[in-house]
């Protein structure tokens, strides 16, 4: 018979009254969302005639894909901005010289530690004012900015929480066969820690193109300041939302399927390339003769 470790099994009578409170909070949520629906209903909000606009081919042509188009465009170069900044950082956090790796540390934990949009904000203002930056350019670059420091440095984490996972076993190999420890550290390590933190990489992509969206305080058009365009002249601001929310769905689905896919094809090599090793013959031992 398993006993918890934490915390004692609840009794009959316990187990009522959890059954009792999650039963009241179902009915509780489930009626501020029929107010919230109903209030929302007696605006007219969910009248045909505020989702018409979304079966029309100019709302899609002039609205909903260009804003669709400026967010992947936004999100694509800040993916890939953030994981060369996370694997530079990443690395020289695993650095063996004390100074390259404090100071890696530092910046880490300081992007980390700083809002996206504050920095969005920031980057704005300077961009504007101090660089000659095209001022129709520096919204973009602003969100770009903001979401690889923010990102980047969460993926440099990754990177090294990631090699710190790995057996000991791995790098001790890549030292007995005469690579150096960053030799180790690019060649045997990092690849093996890039695969095993796929899942939360992909989850940091995810965070990437949904902070995307804030860049619509700084006056980046991308799909959801489209969507508020068009709300403001059609007056519905909810189906306007809520079709932009639903794509931000589609779109990290379309993401996770595409990782999932990744992750089980790089597992399967990986796994090819184990059994591959198990089948060289032993230092020493003679090949059979043809």
């Amino acid at each position: 018979m398993s006993q918890s470790v934490l915390f004692d099994a609840p009794g009959p009578r316990a187990r009522r009254r959890i059954m009792v409170g999650n039963i009241l909070g179902v009915l509780f949520i489930l009626g501020v969302l029929a107010v919230i629906v109903n209030g929302l209903a007696e605006k007219g909000q969910f009248d045909a005639a505020k989702w018409d606009p979304f079966v029309e081919g100019r709302t899609w042509e002039y609205f909903m894909l260009p804003g669709l188009l400026e967010t992947l465009k936004a999100a694509g170069v800040a993916i890939v901005t953030s994981i060369v900044f996370g694997l530079v950082f990443g690395l020289g956090r695993l650095s063996s010289v004390k100074a390259i790796s404090w100071v890696a540390g530092v910046i880490v934990e300081f992007f980390r530690a700083v809002p996206v949009l504050l920095m969005m904000i920031f980057f704005y203002q300077f961009l504007s004012k101090s660089t000659p930056v095209p001022s129709s350019d520096v919204p973009f670059v602003a969100v770009v900015l903001a979401l690889t420091l923010y990102n980047g440095s969460v993926i440099a984490e990754l990177v090294r929480s990631g090699v710190f996972g790995l057996p000991k076993g791995q790098r001790e190999a890549g030292l007995a066969i005469g690579l150096t420890r960053s030799q180790s550290l690019r060649i045997v390590e990092v690849p093996q820690a890039l695969v095993a933190m796929l899942p939360a990489l992909l989850s940091q992509f995810v965070v990437i193109l949904k902070d995307s969206a804030l860049g619509t305080f700084i006056g980046y058009t991308e799909l959801l300041g489209y969507a508020r365009r068009l709300a403001s002249g059609e007056g519905n601001i909810l189906p306007a939302l809520l079709v932009t929310a639903a794509i931000f769905i589609i779109l990290n689905m379309i993401l996770t399927f595409v990782a999932q896919r990744l992750s089980r094809r790089l597992g399967a090599r990986a796994g090819t390339l184990l059994r591959a090793e198990d089948a060289v013959e032993p230092e020493g031992v003679p090949a059979p003769a043809k």
